[in-house]
């Protein structure tokens, strides 16, 4: 399975969550039960460390649904401007593939609590 692309937009200090859907081959539901699954952001691919880590959970095996979530304390720490990120899956067979890539966007914050 090739990566998608997808580019999102995460508004610094506000609370972000995604869902994404995967298919197989056949345009079928992609099974992901007995899988992990990770996404984390960095300012460039070459970075050393990660940025931040979104909260990932698949939360549909069967349908193949993962969600993807930052809570408004994450958003708030991370500086305004592009970065790049991926959700990767592993099996229990310890497989890792990339299913999604892309740039995210974080948009500044005016107004604080």
């Amino acid at each position: 399975m090739a990566a998608g692309y997808q580019e999102l937009f995460v508004e610094q200090g506000a609370n972000y969550s995604t869902s994404i859907t995967l298919d197989d081959s056949n345009g079928d539901a992609f099974d992901l039960t007995d899988y992990q699954a990770k996404c984390q952001m960095k300012k460039s691919y070459y970075s050393t460390n990660a940025t931040a880590e979104f909260t990932t959970t698949i939360t549909s095996p069967g349908n193949g649904i993962i969600s993807l979530s930052m809570n408004s304390e994450t958003t708030a720490n991370i500086a305004a401007g592009r970065y790049v990120y991926d959700v990767i899956i592993k099996s229990s067979s310890n497989t890792v593939t990339r299913v999604l890539e892309g740039i995210v966007n974080i948009i500044p914050q005016v107004t604080k609590f």
